[in-house]
This record gives C-alpha cells, structure tokens and sequence, in this order.
C-alpha cells in the first residue's frame, strides 16, 4: 500500500483522540509546558507528571513512551523539537529524528495508530512550511520501509496548520 494511504489530517485537539499513541511536543525536561505539552499533560492526570519524572528528561530529537492514563489514546511518545536558528544548526535532521524516533517506538511497542502534533512549530520557531515538509516526507519515508505503524494522523489545531498538512500529504 502507498504510504500516503496511510497518512490522515485531521483537525483538532489531540487530547480526543483514540489510538495507540499521541506524540507530545515536549520538552527537554519532560514535566509539562504550553502548547500540546500543557494540554496533554493536563488531559493525562498527574501520573503523566511522575511517570515522566521517573523517566528523567529527554534529549532533543529523541523520544520516549508512557501510558497514556487518563487519555484516550493508550500511550504518549513525547518527542523534543529543535530550536528554530536560521536551519544552519541541523534543525531538518533534528527534527527528522523526533518524527523517526517516535516511530520506532511504535515499531517497537507494535503500535497501529499515532497522531502527531505540528511539532517545533510554536514557541521553537521552526517554520510552520518547513516542519511540515519535513514531518510528511519523513513519514512517509517510513512508511514505505516498515510495517507499524499502520496509520499515522498528523493532528493540527488551527485552521492554518490543517491546510498547511492537508496540502502537504496531498501533494
């Protein structure tokens, strides 16, 4: 099957949604932000908060998984954006490896369905065109190599975002 078959765009809150897993744009500390972090940790209850405490932080461009306690979705795999600085600092390969480690995980824990927040494009600057070529190429490319997951939805919140993803997987 085409790896565009695969893909979805869908907009609104990733806390909703039911599926094996929701990716967090965290960061580094893991213990909660704003953005998709805030709210995904406030949708998760507290035992998000300890379980992230026990993991211990996690570096940019990887990731890690926890339960997804109070959520609807059965795990978070949260993943740490690059800062934004002009692209001359490897922010695409950064950001490649946030989207590949995340899917990993998936492979590794046989997860069928994660959905992806438009990760680094908020208080980390990236640019929203650039994280989305780079989110829907990378997807893509692993699709088209691996078996899990099965579907991946990226999940925009606002209108911009969710044209900007629609066009990008169509295209």
């Amino acid at each position: 099957m085409d790896a565009t078959a695969k893909i979805k765009v869908v907009q609104g809150d990733i806390t909703k949604l039911a599926l094996d897993a929701i990716a967090n744009a965290a960061n580094e500390s893991l213990l909660g932000g704003g953005g998709v972090d805030g709210a995904i940790h406030r949708a998760a209850g507290s035992e998000l908060l300890k379980a992230c405490r026990q993991i211990g932080g996690c570096p940019t461009g990887e990731a890690r998984i926890t339960s997804g306690y109070q959520l609807p979705a059965r795990h978070v795999i949260h993943t740490v954006g690059p800062v934004w600085n002009g692209g001359r600092r490897g922010e695409e390969e950064t950001l490649r490896s946030c989207y590949r480690n995340s899917l990993a995980l998936c492979v590794e824990h046989e997860l069928r369905t994660i959905a992806f927040p438009c990760i680094a494009i908020g208080v980390y600057g990236y640019p929203k065109g650039e994280a989305c070529r780079v989110a829907v190429a990378t997807v893509r490319e692993w699709l088209n190599s691996h078996d899990f997951p099965e579907e991946v939805t990226f999940c925009c919140f606002g209108d911009d975002d969710y044209e900007l993803y629609s066009a990008g997987v169509s295209s």
